[in-house]
């Protein structure tokens, strides 16, 4: 056990090194290659060189000593787990130490979702370059430690069914995926917004065979659903809402410290809408 983790007085048991692996193929039933690749692969834990590079990270991009106190006592409290460093200043060499010295006191889901608000906290707009690499490593590497995510926010059948309508469209597909992705690790907001009109731009382009901008194919829009039987009032409506998504769209994805986490679910459910709408029109006969 690292020397750093010395100092957790009644610390979870569920972030203690994981056991040794040969007992269990000590058993009398013989191992299948299925299994015995699961056992191998199967984690516990997140690694402590993880987390000490996480703290290296933090620490060498705002995390101050006294702030790393106050935020890690304050979970502490909130778990009920002992930290060797609940006060500044901290009976530790650095302050990357008396923070990795804190977070191995935490089980590793504990552990998950601190590191995550602490990027969230040092970085809300996205810019700090580290901390958006660490936050991607945390996400893509030990999201089985993630209780929930930002997807589970959209809902799952609206974002099923426009994969689904898509399934013609593997480039506009491939975007929504990708604007999918990132909103789920919460990071890119602008990026995730710029994917989703992108998708959206190149899906109607496709569909009207021409290389127009969104803005630009707002006339086309009213006419293609009249065309399909929309009636006058559904054609306005659908120009005014692409209007309103392409401003929206110009506003934010120009200034990414001004996006509004909550707003980009209402985006997703919008661009989903446009999706399947256009594309069941597409099935209609001139």
């Amino acid at each position: 056990m690292p020397k750093n983790h010395r100092g957790c007085h009644g610390a979870n048991k569920a972030n203690a090194q994981p056991g040794s692996q040969v007992g269990l193929r000590k058993s009398a039933q013989p191992l299948t290659f299925t299994l015995a690749l699961k056992i191998a692969t199967m984690r516990d834990r997140i690694p402590t060189a993880f987390i000490s590079f996480a703290a290296t990270e933090m620490t060498n991009n705002g995390l101050t000593g006294p702030k790393l106190v106050e935020i890690t006592s304050a979970y502490a409290a909130d778990f009920a787990v002992d930290i060797p460093h609940a006060r500044y200043p901290f009976d530790a060499p650095n302050k990357r130490t008396a923070l990795l010295d804190n977070l191995l006191c935490f089980a590793p889901k504990q552990q998950y979702q601190i590191i995550r608000e602490l990027c969230d906290r040092l970085n809300p707009d996205g810019s700090i370059a580290p901390l958006v690499a660490l936050k991607m490593k945390l996400f893509s590497e030990y999201r089985e430690f993630a209780d929930q995510d930002n997807t589970e926010a959209i809902h799952k059948t609206i974002v099923i069914e426009t994969r689904h309508w898509l399934s013609d469209h593997p480039e506009v597909k491939k975007l929504f995926d990708e604007a999918l992705q990132k909103h789920d690790h919460g990071v890119f907001k602008r990026n995730t917004l710029d994917d989703l009109r992108l998708a959206l731009e190149i899906l109607v382009r496709q569909l009207f065979g021409n290389q127009k901008s969104l803005e630009n194919q707002i006339p086309l829009i009213g006419q293609y659903v009249k065309e399909r039987g929309g009636s006058p009032q559904l054609a306005n409506m659908f120009e005014k809402l692409v209007d309103y998504y392409t401003k929206y769209q110009n506003t934010y994805i120009k200034h990414d410290d001004a996006v509004i986490t909550a707003e980009i679910e209402f985006v997703f459910e919008l661009t989903s809408s446009f999706v399947k709408h256009f594309l069941r029109l597409k099935s209609v006969p001139d």
